[in-house]
């Protein structure tokens, strides 16, 4: 899909859009230490690490919309293939964020349709920059989803090594996205770019927190 085929990439990104906000999110590797025992949790200690991994599918169902809505305007065929393969590998850690919430009795953000639209929206309008401007993005999303990961790091009980195990395989990836986008010529977005992303990253986490 290209530039100089508007209608099928307009096309390819509904079917994506519509995969990923509707149906069940599927993994091509193993989910991280799925085969050793879930250690059980208390009342309290449930709730918080459903909290926590609600608002990471939320955040991992962002990042696909952010990466299918720059690969649509992306110019080149390289920054597009980079963009979509980023995104699948977003689409694995959203299915083991899903996996983890059922295993911890709760549901994915009732939000999730708007944050996907939301950031499709926003990466397409970062894309329309031009790529190196675009994979400054990514490389600045990541960089800041690194630090929300750290969080959510400390703050999950000690108890809950599962959740631990696949937010570290996250955090490893997420490093390695921000790095390629970068040695791709990406280009940092200004400071005040960089602060709204992180107040706009706020919101969505804050609400996807509880709703």
């Amino acid at each position: 899909m290209g530039p100089d085929r508007p209608l099928d990439s307009a096309i390819a990104a509904l079917d994506r859009a519509l995969r990923a906000v509707l149906a069940p999110a599927r993994t091509s590797r193993p989910i991280p230490h799925e085969d050793e025992a879930v250690q059980p949790l208390s009342e309290a200690e449930r709730g918080t690490s459903a909290a926590l991994m609600r608002v990471n599918h939320a955040g991992e169902l962002a990042a696909q919309a952010l990466y299918h809505g720059q690969a649509l305007v992306a110019r080149s065929q390289a920054t597009r293939e980079m963009l979509l393969a980023a995104a699948r590998s977003e689409s694995d850690h959203l299915a083991w964020c899903e996996r983890r919430l059922t295993e911890l009795a709760s549901r994915p953000s009732l939000l999730n349709p708007l944050w996907y639209a939301g950031s499709f929206l926003i990466g397409a309008g970062a894309a329309l920059l031009g790529d190196r401007a675009s994979l400054g993005f990514v490389a600045e999303t990541e960089r800041q989803v690194e630090g929300h990961l750290d969080e959510h790091l400390d703050r999950l009980p000690a108890s809950d090594t599962r959740s631990r195990a696949i937010l570290e395989v996250m955090r490893a990836e997420e490093i390695a996205h921000g790095a390629a986008a970068a040695a791709a010529g990406g280009v940092r977005p200004p400071a005040a770019v960089c602060a709204l992303m992180r107040r706009t990253a706020r919101i969505m986490t804050g609400s996807a927190y509880w709703i």
